[in-house]
């Protein structure tokens, strides 16, 4: 039985080779002519039928919207469109101290400190550009056996609007506004008691127009407007019946007694070149100059008010800074020097001069 299975085997191989070459496709695939007719006919399925054998490792994609807050607030925020402001933050302190004790050579213990604050706010947009700034500065000195004293007070805000024709230049056509004043009452030391300058006493208002050129870092800031209207402010009578910083002195009769109360403001108009510039010295060593030149049309024209600023930060990292900074003013309408009878009568009004303040200071410094 053995032997004839054995005899019958190869027969049962070659009847199988044989279906599978009956029923095998060529490699070759045969060309079919197919009617035109019959491209315009399919069939559409009314739905996807779901496989019925999942493999563990796969996982299918849900369709469906998340509606939890989470997910849809970071679906806001990936389609939120891009701001066209910015904002830039800056906080600094300096402080300063020397301190004697059996000191043959003498002096006297000391402590300054000085606060600064600086905001900026700027949008820019194709054709606009609206830059906004404000800084606050504030300083005191504490000297052993003497009083508190200021040595720095500053209220500055500025804001300027310009408009190009196109996207491709500098210049803008540009308004601009200007303010200028201080948080205390400022005094000629040693004396305590007769303040020469006060908050609004004195304040300053620009307000012109122009044009600006500014580059597209916005470091560089150019500024010239033929038409500004300059205001001063004077709030405290009695340096205003002393026509201090230039408004109309009170009128007196011949025994020193007033007539007529001087005036809180006075009014010019005239022009104005403003300029700052921001530039990259050395590694960590970056220089800040401002310029302000201003002329009036009415009187005396070609007399210019100067003011400029310059400051040169030395940034040891991110919040220690070393401050070097000078500024001059020169202002013919601010008197020195004023000369008196010794009935009180004012016998000689004073002098413009120039004036120089320096400033080095070590301390921390935090943009935010």
């Amino acid at each position: 039985m053995l032997r004839n299975f054995l005899v019958r085997l190869p027969l049962f191989f070659i009847l199988i080779m044989c279906v599978l070459v009956a029923s095998a496709q060529d490699s070759i695939p045969r060309i079919i002519l197919i009617d035109s007719a019959e491209l315009s006919v399919f069939q559409l399925r009314p739905f996807q039928e779901k496989p019925r054998l999942i493999p563990r490792g796969i996982k299918l994609a849900n369709s469906k919207a998340s509606l939890k807050p989470a997910a849809f607030n970071l679906a806001l925020r990936r389609r939120r469109l891009p701001s066209f402001w910015e904002s830039k933050n800056k906080l600094g302190f300096n402080v300063s101290e020397v301190a004697f004790v059996n000191w043959n050579a003498g002096g006297n213990n000391a402590v300054s400190a000085l606060a600064d604050l600086k905001f900026e706010r700027n949008y820019k947009f194709r054709y606009i550009q609206w830059d906004n700034y404000m800084d606050l500065r504030y300083g005191l000195n504490l000297q052993e056996n003497q009083k508190l004293r200021k040595t720095d007070d500053a209220i500055r805000l500025s804001s300027t609007f310009g408009y190009r024709r196109d996207t491709i230049s500098n210049w803008f056509y540009s308004v601009k506004a200007n303010f200028n004043t201080q948080f205390s009452n400022g005094f000629k030391y040693p004396d305590r008691e007769t303040p020469i300058s006060r908050f609004m006493a004195p304040g300053y208002s620009f307000l012109g127009a122009g044009t600006s050129y500014i580059t597209r870092n916005q470091k560089f800031n150019l500024y010239i407007s033929p038409f500004t209207q300059k205001t001063t402010f004077v709030f405290d009578q009695n340096l205003a019946d002393k026509g201090a910083f230039g408004v109309q002195k009170a009128i007196r009769d011949t025994d020193g007694n007033i007539i007529e109360q001087g005036e809180n403001i006075f009014l010019e108009f005239g022009f104005l070149i403003t300029n700052s510039w921001e530039a990259i010295l050395f590694e960590n060593i970056n220089l800040k100059h401002r310029l302000s030149l201003y002329t009036d049309y009415l009187r005396r024209f070609g007399n210019i008010d100067v003011d400029w600023e310059l400051n040169v930060e030395f940034r040891i990292n991110r919040y220690i800074a070393t401050t070097i900074g000078t500024q001059l003013i020169y202002d013919d309408d601010i008197l020195f020097n004023e000369q008196k009878d010794d009935n009180g009568n004012i016998t000689d009004p004073g002098e413009p001069k120039l004036q120089f303040r320096q400033l080095l200071g070590v301390g921390v410094s935090y943009a935010f």
